[in-house]
């Protein structure tokens, strides 16, 4: 096969695990990235070997799909998950807490997490301040050795994800698996990101 050809396949399979993965993503709550492409290629019948697309690639399918077939309930759905997590920006207000994931960047759906970046000297500081206000707080596995921990807790809409860091890491630009930059914004730029 020549390899223009290969190419233009290998774009077109990519673009067909992306836009799967995005369904699933969509349809049945799948938050990881590679699981939902891993099982995407399964589903279409691809090899183990296959290129998967990059998570830019699934997420812009997914921002098609909701805009397509979820439109008036992903709209509603995502202005309940921002007004919880402006909530909790409030309420954490002490840890310079960030809102940054998919409840920022718009893909975030009823089984997504709201992920929110806090700036402690201890995850034990948060945890004490959470449990005197009466919220149960879970400890789930941290996904790099740049966090001190991952709280879990329960919010009104679904559940948030408190990713605690250093405070020597708030300057840090943090990036994507595939070296985009992740976005993240204070409570005044979710406040207006609620009002449009």
């Amino acid at each position: 096969m020549p390899r223009q050809d290969r190419q233009r396949t290998s774009s077109g399979t990519r673009a067909a695990i992306a836009a799967a993965a995005a369904r699933l993503m969509a349809e049945d709550g799948i938050t990881d990235f590679h699981h939902a492409k891993r099982k995407a290629a399964r589903q279409l019948g691809l090899p183990e070997h296959t290129a998967f697309p990059d998570n830019a690639e699934v997420e812009a399918e997914l921002r098609a799909y909701r805009s397509l077939y979820q439109a008036e309930d992903h709209e509603a759905v995502l202005h309940a998950l921002r007004q919880s997590a402006l909530d909790l920006l409030d309420l954490l207000a002490a840890f310079n807490p960030y809102l940054t994931g998919s409840v920022l960047d718009g893909t975030a759906g009823e089984h997504s997490t709201i992920d929110i970046l806090l700036f402690a000297d201890s995850a034990k500081e948060v945890e004490i301040f959470l449990l005197n206000r009466g919220v149960d707080v879970a400890h789930a596995t941290p996904r790099n050795d740049k966090v001190e921990a991952v709280l879990r807790i329960e919010t009104d809409t679904v559940d948030a994800e408190l990713i605690v860091l250093s405070p020597a890491m708030e300057r840090v630009v943090m990036k994507h698996r595939d070296g985009r930059p992740r976005e993240r914004v204070k409570t005044p730029e979710l406040r207006l990101l609620l009002k449009e």
